[in-house]
């Protein structure tokens, strides 16, 4: 990629980490699966391949979303927000499985009275997805 060809990432507004919240909303219905983080190089690479990557803070990594699992998520369209400091990403999410709990998002527990309670099923057993160590 040639320096002309990503001077949109430099109108990004990186956090004193260097990192943007990135949004992974289901194309087909508009329901928000996850939110990560996403620096530099994971947002390029995110346009580059059409599969979403994110940052790892806690490996300090780029990841490949479903590199282990499969569930890899398909860019459909990206987007930016007003103040250039949010990422939303339209994904098809590939085997309907978005979150490492084996949910179909990770947004999967809701208030109630006080309590968060999960609302929505596993769809596949983690065990299944990446095996005894985790």
């Amino acid at each position: 990629m040639s320096d002309r060809d990503d001077r949109w990432l430099g109108e990004v507004r990186w956090n004193a980490d260097g990192l943007v919240p990135a949004i992974a909303q289901e194309a087909g219905t508009g329901r928000v699966l996850t939110l990560a983080w996403m620096n530099h190089e994971a947002l390029a690479t995110t346009a580059r391949t059409g599969e979403v990557h994110y940052w790892s803070r806690s490996r300090r990594a780029l990841w490949k979303k479903g590199e282990t699992s499969g569930h890899v998520q398909k860019v459909k369209d990206i987007r930016i927000d007003c103040d250039a400091d949010a990422v939303l990403v339209s994904v098809e999410q590939v085997g309907g499985v978005a979150c490492h709990t084996g949910h179909g998002r990770c947004f999967y527990r809701t208030l109630v009275d006080g309590v968060w309670r999960e609302d929505e099923p596993v769809l596949k057993d983690p065990v299944a997805i990446y095996g005894e160590g985790r």
